[in-house]
């Protein structure tokens, strides 16, 4: 009863609502603007949707970035021979693979404001996301699965995502553990919310294909049998 009261404070403590907050407020209002994009687009108009999502998405990655401020002070310098073995190899394996993906697939930064061309032949001013995670399909047009889509159908998403959760496995503070696990979170139930989405043909389409050789989660495809023994796949 001891520990579970612990860990009950500790869940709740500020320090963690920091560590959560910011990478809660993104996953969520991705999922609400996303989930509700016709209804919206309808409503609003395509020009004021994309303008209200770029400019939620934009005050959802600087409440990131400020809440990494607030807890970094709190991480005590540390000795990577302090860190347990283990801990460092599987931080190794997670940034590895990362970072292989990143190589491949890494989403394009940009400048959430551009000037675009407007039908009337003047210009206008367009919000974006800071990040674009739109990732694209490398089948072949006969059914067969090529490249990094073979290990998952988002890895820009998981290139992110594998590299912060090698991070989290070096911290000592629990609150700076959960904010490195931030970009997992987001892979994981991004990348689930987007191909319901595009199942429904909600802002893209999920080719029946596609979806029965490949997976969200990276390797679990191949692990799995969809593309052939583990075995033949991994060759």
């Amino acid at each position: 009863m001891a520990a579970a009261g612990q860990l009950r404070r500790l869940l709740t403590s500020s320090e963690v609502r920091w560590g959560t907050a910011g990478w809660s407020f993104f996953i969520a209002e991705n999922f609400f603007l996303s989930e509700n994009r016709t209804f919206l687009i309808d409503y609003l108009g395509d020009d004021n949707y994309h303008l209200m999502y770029g400019t939620i998405s934009t005050i959802a990655t600087a409440s990131i970035g400020y809440s990494y401020y607030k807890l970094k002070k709190l991480q005590p310098k540390i000795s990577p021979s302090s860190i347990p073995t283990g801990s460092l190899v599987v931080a190794w394996g997670l940034v590895s693979v990362g970072l292989g993906l990143a190589s491949q697939a890494l989403p394009k930064m940009q400048i959430p404001v551009a000037i675009k061309n407007s039908a009337n032949g003047g210009s206008k001013l367009q919000v974006l996301c800071p990040f674009d995670f739109a990732d694209k399909h490398r089948d072949s047009g006969d059914g067969t699965i090529r490249g990094l889509e073979r290990v998952s159908r988002h890895p820009g998403l998981w290139s992110f995502g594998l590299i912060s959760a090698g991070n989290a496995m070096i911290q000592s503070n629990m609150a700076l553990r959960m904010w490195w696990c931030g970009p997992a979170a987001v892979a994981w139930l991004g990348g689930m919310h987007t191909d319901s989405r595009f199942k429904r043909g909600m802002g893209g389409q999920l080719d029946p294909i596609i979806e029965s050789q490949t997976s969200n989660i990276p390797f679990l495809a191949l692990l799995s049998g969809k593309q052939g023994s583990p075995i033949t796949s991994f060759s």
